[in-house]
């Protein structure tokens, strides 16, 4: 593991040089690339000399122990040594984590899913509320969210919800969101005070580079067609919507919000670009043969990852079997106390991996 550290170390004063030269500036595609380099790299620096400067600190008090006769000095130096060891110890775990092979999608914006599974109109109001609660989260980190296809239940709520959100390392947090999420609660429609149970289904997509896939025009079916729903008159009155179909595959993206017809292939395209890639990514890890089915299920009631119940308050992760008690933090984006641990239990889970 030393021998990993030494090198990133020097590779980040080779960067900091390198960054020095006069002109570099000039290359914007080269600065960014060494700034963004340096960045990563530099989370693991900092850990490397505070464990080499604690280590250090750690073996001169145990040498004076050995060498010292001062009987004041040998008791400052044997009081030091347990604190000491303790945040060695911690330093070495913080660096096992951070040299653990790194998600290559962890850096990328994400195309975020949201569509109500079993239970009709309850599984579309949750939805709508879920959506609102991951863009909470989102502003609170300083992401953007951009709305790129809603199609509105029969009461409210959303029966599909698709939005882009951008920032700093969106897809390394959000996912973990991905699966089927089941809430149980008493419906607004329901009568007699009985507790119900709906799903809703999401996946996280890492947004693809148009460059890390090709699409053949000859490909695709482009279907253009008169936008329903809400939205005024005049979004019935030109053809604007857009429907994508990739023969291949057979996925389909359906875009309809925009303004014109030239913003809804656009967006769809995005769209259709970002599963091409993740499908393309899961087929190489042989995890699945359809990425999207993969990730979120079928939307049946017994497969979730998360349940919300709202009676009693809490939510539970299944993964982990974490309960919190705080429902409606959460429904306002407080999704920080699930993250966290998630992040920690497949740290664990890799560095167990490793031996």
């Amino acid at each position: 593991m030393f021998d990993k550290l030494y090198e990133v170390e020097k590779r980040y004063e080779q960067i900091q040089a390198s960054l020095m030269e006069p002109g570099v500036a000039d290359n914007q595609q080269r600065y960014r690339s060494l700034m963004k380099e340096m960045s990563d790299l530099e989370k693991v620096v900092v850990v490397f000399r505070d464990y080499k400067k604690t280590k250090s600190e750690l073996e001169g008090n145990k040498e004076i122990l050995l060498t010292e006769n001062d009987e004041d000095l040998r008791a400052m130096a044997k009081e030091e040594i347990a604190p000491l060891e303790a945040k060695v110890g911690e330093l070495e775990e913080q660096l096992k984590i951070l040299l653990l092979p790194k998600d290559p999608n962890d850096d990328k914006n994400i195309i975020l899913e949201i569509r109500a599974g079993a239970g009709g109109d309850e599984a579309s109001l949750f939805a709508y509320e879920l959506y609102r609660a991951y863009s909470h989260f989102a502003t609170e980190k300083g992401w953007r969210v951009e709305m790129m296809s809603i199609s509105e239940g029969n009461v409210g709520g959303y029966k599909e919800v698709i939005a882009q959100i951008t920032g700093d390392k969106v897809y390394s947090l959000l996912k973990w969101e991905s699966g089927v999420h089941r809430v149980q609660r008493v419906p607004k429609t329901e009568a007699q005070g009985r507790v119900h149970t709906s799903t809703v289904t999401v996946a996280v997509i890492p947004e693809a580079e148009i460059n890390e896939v090709k699409i053949d025009n000859n490909d695709l079916r482009i279907d253009v067609m008169r936008s329903g729903g809400a939205g005024g008159q005049s979004v019935n009155k030109t053809e604007s919507a857009v429907r994508i179909t990739h023969i291949p595959t057979g996925l389909v993206v359906v875009c309809q919000d925009g303004k014109s017809q030239h913003s809804n292939r656009e967006t769809a395209m995005k769209i259709l670009y970002s599963r091409l890639k993740q499908q393309e990514d899961e087929r190489v890890r042989k995890e699945a043969s359809d990425a999207r089915l993969s990730q979120i299920g079928t939307g049946d009631r017994s497969e979730r990852i998360r349940t919300y119940n709202f009676p009693q308050t809490r939510v539970t992760d299944h993964r982990i079997g974490l309960t919190v008690h705080s429902l409606p933090d959460v429904m306002n984006g407080a999704f920080t106390p699930l993250i966290d641990p998630l992040v920690a239990h497949y740290q664990a889970e890799a560095l167990k991996r490793q031996g």
